[in-house]
């Protein structure tokens, strides 16, 4: 029967790691892999990480299951930093522990499948997975335009897209540093989603990935907790991959909240039996971690602190690519504007290969960057090479 399968075709960005490390030109440039890195091209350990680890090594007394919700320590010391004062009260909201952002996704939208949810509503370019999840769920996608040519958010075409909404369909928004746009919604845009979608009867799934990584903790949980306000039902994803450094880890968190207590247990309950049948139980390590950290103020301003580092590097290379105005036929101004590690290049594909061939710069093959790749050094290289190459 196996013989039956078709061939997929292998992950583009993986391929892409295997050539630029095969590549030995001194000069190269990696703008591919979503991962953060420093001005050195290293992707390290956060320091409060490696003491919690340390803690753990010392103090853990067993390692035997915790059960499909995984570190419920780990669950509820993140509420006050993802919600703050809008995480509602009375047992309305609860979660649970997952495999990294990407095992929160599917768990919210296969709890929204079996709720009856048949459509997910997404602004496109999206995260390439959140449409792999919504296909292999057998959801159908209703895509809208995200971003305006200026660099701005497509507001009309989220107003027309959540003003079709019906029955069955949820709506799934990026919490803040959109992957792959940059593009983000300002605190107003944000109210008014919270608005409609007060009065709307689309289910809210809201994937927060990189906290901290655009204006800051508190600043990047505007849109949710202003959704978080209005709506009573709402499904979280959230990441600790990035804002924590536990990329391999596979550290997230999967949040539900209802309109009473009793309606989220249920929810909560019939995600505890998704999670059975898909993963049975979260990797532990890297959650207790964070609960480490997150428990002992010092090791909590320690990351906070590193964290607000890794912010304003990242910041740093857009003004400085946003004050490089125009390369070739590619405007970087809005580049300057936009939030967190990705932005989106109108490049074509021979353009990127040409990029690769002869500049050794390193990119997607959607004109999506990781602008952590770049630095001082090596930026005006890269504009000089993306001139060259679109001019």
């Amino acid at each position: 029967m196996l013989n039956r399968l078709e061939q997929q075709a292998p992950d583009a960005l993986l391929a892409l790691i295997k050539l630029f490390k095969a590549d030995d030109r001194p000069d190269k440039i990696d703008l591919g892999v979503g991962v953060y890195k420093t001005a050195d091209g290293a992707t390290p350990v956060f320091a409060a990480i490696k003491q919690a680890e340390a803690r753990l090594v010392a103090e853990q007394p067993s390692k035997a299951y915790l059960g499909p919700e995984g570190d419920m320590g780990f669950v509820g010391a993140l509420i006050p930093h993802v919600f703050g004062n809008a995480a509602p009260e009375g047992g309305r909201l609860d979660g649970m522990q997952t495999p990294g952002g990407t095992g929160a996704v599917r768990l919210a939208l296969a709890l929204a499948k079996k709720a009856g949810v048949t459509r997910v509503i997404m602004g496109t370019p999206s995260w390439p997975n959140h449409a792999q999840i919504v296909s292999d769920l057998e959801l159908e996608l209703v895509g809208f335009s995200h971003a305006n040519p200026d660099g701005s958010a497509n507001m009309d075409a989220l107003r027309a897209a959540l003003a079709s909404a019906g029955t069955g369909d949820a709506i799934l928004l990026h919490g803040c540093c959109h992957n792959p746009t940059g593009v983000d919604y300002t605190d107003a845009e944000w109210d008014e989603i919270a608005g409609i979608l007060a009065a709307s009867p689309a289910l809210a799934v809201i994937d927060v990935a990189y906290q901290g990584l655009g204006d800051g903790m508190e600043a990047d949980a505007y849109g949710l907790r202003a959704v978080m306000t209005c709506v009573e039902e709402v499904l979280v994803a959230y990441s600790c991959d990035k804002n924590f450094g536990l990329y391999r880890d596979r550290v997230g968190a999967f949040y539900v909240a209802t309109g009473d207590g009793d309606a989220t247990a249920r929810a909560i309950s019939n995600a505890a039996a998704l999670a059975r049948a898909n993963w049975s139980m979260p990797p532990d390590h890297g959650g207790a971690a964070v609960r480490v950290v997150l428990e002992d103020d010092g090791l909590t301003a320690s990351w906070l602190e590193e964290l607000e580092s890794m912010r304003i590097r990242i910041g740093q290379v857009r003004a400085q690519l946003g004050a490089a105005g125009t390369a070739g036929g590619v405007d970087l101004e809005p580049l300057g504007r936009q939030k967190g590690m990705f932005a989106m290049l109108p490049v074509s594909k021979e353009q990127v290969q040409q990029l690769r061939s002869d500049h050794a710069v390193y990119m997607a093959g959607s004109g999506r960057i990781n602008v952590a790749g770049l630095t001082t050094d090596n930026i005006d290289k890269f504009v000089a090479a993306l001139a060259e190459v679109t001019g």
